[in-house]
């Protein structure tokens, strides 16, 4: 991260240049006839850009003393923007299916690294990259 810094007739600001934070990368899978929502395809290697989040005022000691801190980039995010993502690019077909408000339906059964999503904070998961995301209905027409 770059700084800037200047100081000339009382006005102080510093500003941090960044670059956005890098990608993610993650394997989402579908199963149990989950799949079936997004034409059929059972993997997808998925690449979440990275975001940066706006910079802001610090404080100020008077009226011309001020700092100023583009704030270290953010990840791309959690589960739930996860969600989001996918239902914007991926599902094909009847979203009602698979999410259900900002998670997913009752009766999908989600692995995050072949763990129960329970166990890891289920909406709140921080992706890191290469993770593995499993999505698997447990519900089944008859």
């Amino acid at each position: 991260m770059g700084r800037w810094r200047r100081k000339s007739m009382g006005v102080s600001c510093e500003l941090g240049f960044l670059n956005m934070a890098a990608p993610l990368s993650v394997e989402v899978e579908f199963g149990g006839g989950a799949e079936l929502l997004f034409d059929g395809v059972k993997k997808h290697q998925v690449t979440l850009p990275g975001q940066e989040e706006p910079c802001k005022a610090l404080g100020a000691r008077n009226h011309l003393d001020l700092t100023l801190i583009c704030s270290v980039p953010s990840s791309p995010g959690d589960i739930r923007n996860l969600l989001v993502w996918i239902k914007k690019n991926l599902l094909k077909e009847r979203p009602e299916l698979f999410i259900q408000g900002d998670s997913v339906r009752p009766g999908i059964l989600v692995l995050i690294n072949d763990a129960d999503w329970e166990l890891l904070g289920e909406l709140d998961y921080q992706l890191q990259d290469q993770d593995s995301i499993l999505f698997i209905s447990t519900l089944h027409g008859g």
